[in-house]
């Protein structure tokens, strides 16, 4: 059963609830192992009221040397990325439930009654404000000419990335039951890509917002609505020419970033994006099963189920590790070639939801309590 938060919407009314089932298995215990490697805290620093009590998903974003983070309560920062020193902090009046996005030279975040916010990079002064259709649950991005906008009723809005003016706007139809939360679009030059609640991949042209491809992962299937949720909640993953998406009750696939084109795709269900490296892609499933694929072909090189039930957190590769967090607030280590358990931390005794960043030797952890963090390996 899926233990989040879900929106169910009925005509005019949204109504809000959580799965839960007497049947439904505790998490999986934390064996002990024998550590391979440990993680050295380089800095810490403590971002406000971190994802507050709603089922945010606040993920700190990096440009250049700087590393962006934000609360639920409002507030932005902006940390130099090797020492964690502060170089500015703003407190917004409006509570924050999509950030953080970054580059051409603003921060973006995004607000529940649907509010774009846009500071500057350098000083954290206010530049602009737009209103969109519906609440933001998911970073805005830009490409440094388009900010784009991907709102709680499934519109894709393209804003001028000077004044917030709109440019452009995408429709789909929303399902009757969906994931509470969106994947963040993922903006190039030429092309916006997005995951949809229908299970569907769109790529819109950046300028227009005019569709360039429609690609269907995920089939819904069953008898009622949340057996039929094939929501894309999770962040896209572009690689190279590469585009991996994954679906909640679905599939993983390997698109044809320029036609949509499947590559490959292989059973999957997941509400948080894939990872890659090594020549692999690393899912999360929903039920807390970690496993490995070819990145060239789909081919399964390894799964663990010791991290079971554990609402994990969208995997990352870091050195020659997978990285990966979980309700309890642990970060693990798992070997890359066959998900071996080889490292643990304690982060936040409150939980870990935003997925791990990563830069050369430097990796990024924000806890849900607030606390961000940078580890190396010792």
């Amino acid at each position: 059963m899926l233990s989040r938060c879900l929106i169910l919407g009925l005509s005019a009314a949204v109504m809000v609830g959580c799965s839960s089932s007497k049947k439904e298995l505790p998490p999986a215990e934390l064996e002990k192992f024998n550590a391979e490697v440990e993680l050295d805290r380089i800095w810490k620093r403590n971002v406000g009221v971190g994802q507050g009590d709603l089922y945010n998903n606040l993920t700190p974003a990096l440009d250049g040397l700087t590393l962006y983070a934000a609360d639920a309560k409002g507030r932005v920062v902006a940390l130099e990325r090797e020492t964690g020193k502060e170089k500015w902090e703003v407190k917004l009046k409006e509570p924050l439930s999509g950030a953080v996005g970054a580059g051409g030279g603003l921060v973006l975040v995004g607000t529940l009654d649907g509010q774009v916010i846009t500071l500057d990079e350098a000083d954290g002064s206010e530049k602009w404000r737009a209103q969109v259709s519906s609440e933001v649950l998911a970073a805005p991005q830009t490409n440094g000419d388009v900010v784009v906008v991907q709102t709680q009723d499934d519109k894709l809005v393209g804003l001028d990335i000077s004044n917030g003016e709109r440019r452009w706007i995408y429709e789909s139809t929303l399902p009757v039951l969906t994931v509470r939360g969106h994947s963040e679009p993922v903006v190039d030059v030429r092309q916006v890509f997005a995951g949809l609640a229908s299970g569907k991949v769109v790529a819109l042209s950046a300028e227009t917002g005019i569709p360039m491809w429609e690609q269907r992962v995920a089939q819904p299937t069953g008898r009622s609505e949340l057996e039929r949720m094939v929501d894309i909640d999770g962040r896209l993953l572009l690689d190279d020419q590469t585009l991996y998406v994954v679906s909640y009750q679905g599939n993983v696939a390997a698109l044809d970033a320029q036609s949509g084109r499947p590559l490959w795709q292989h059973a999957a269900s997941s509400y948080v994006g894939p990872g890659a490296g090594f020549g692999s892609v690393y899912i999360s499933e929903a039920d807390g099963t970690v496993q490995a694929l070819d990145a060239g072909s789909a081919t399964e090189l390894w799964s663990t189920e010791a991290l079971a039930r554990r609402q994990l957190t969208a995997p990352v590769a870091f050195s020659n590790f997978v990285a990966v967090g979980d309700f309890e607030g642990y970060l693990h280590l798992l070997g890359q070639t066959d998900g071996r358990m080889a490292g643990r931390v304690r982060v936040d005794g409150d939980g870990l939801r935003a997925a791990p960043l990563t830069v050369g030797d430097l990796l990024f952890v924000y806890g849900n309590s607030g606390d961000l963090a940078a580890y190396k390996l010792k």
